[in-house]
C-alpha cells in the first residue's frame, strides 16, 4: 500500500481496539462486568430457549473453546448461566442463560448500546452503514470458509 493511501485494515483493527477499550471503561464505571460477559449472555439469550451447545457458542463468538469454558465457569459461579449435558448424547454440553443473566445483559446493553451509537454508528450515514456491514459480513464469511477456522 502506498504511503499516503488509507489503510482500512489498520484503521479497522485500531478502531475495534479503541472502541472495546472505551466500552470496557464505561461498563466498569457503571459497576458492570467485562464486555466478554455481554457477548456470551447475548449469544445465549438469542439462542433457542436461551440455550446453545458449547461448541455452537464458541463458533458464534469466534472464541477458543478452552477460553469459553473458563468464561462459562465464571458466569455459572455468578448464577448467570447454567450448564447441562444432553440426555441423548452425554458428550454434548449446553449453556443456558438464567433470569439473572438476562437482567444483567439488559443493564449492560444500556451502556454498550450508548457507546456504540455515540462513538461508532454516528460516524456513518445509512448507506455507509449498510455498505460497511455488508463488506464486514463478506470478510467474516470468507475467513470462516477458508478452512483455517478449526472450530477450537
Amino acid at each position: 500500500m502506498a504511503k499516503n493511501e488509507p489503510d482500512p485494515w489498520f484503521s479497522f483493527v485500531r478502531a475495534h481496539r479503541a472502541l472495546i477499550k472505551e466500552i470496557e471503561r464505561r461498563l466498569a464505571q457503571a459497576g458492570l462486568p467485562a464486555y466478554a460477559w455481554y457477548d456470551v449472555l447475548w449469544s445465549l439469550e438469542s439462542g433457542k430457549n436461551g440455550m446453545r451447545r458449547m461448541h455452537e457458542l464458541a463458533d458464534n463468538l469466534v472464541i477458543e473453546r478452552y477460553n469459553l469454558t473458563r468464561l462459562i465457569d465464571r458466569l455459572e459461579q455468578e448464577r448467570l448461566v447454567v450448564r447441562s449435558r444432553s440426555a441423548e448424547d452425554g458428550r454434548a454440553a449446553y449453556a443456558t442463560i438464567t433470569e439473572e443473566g438476562r437482567a444483567l445483559r439488559k443493564k449492560m446493553w444500556k451502556v454498550y448500546q450508548s457507546a456504540v451509537a455515540e462513538l461508532f454508528l454516528s460516524q456513518f450515514d445509512d448507506e455507509e452503514r449498510a455498505r460497511l456491514a455488508t463488506a464486514l459480513d463478506r470478510a467474516t464469511a470468507l475467513a470462516r470458509g477458508s478452512g483455517a477456522d478449526t472450530g477450537n
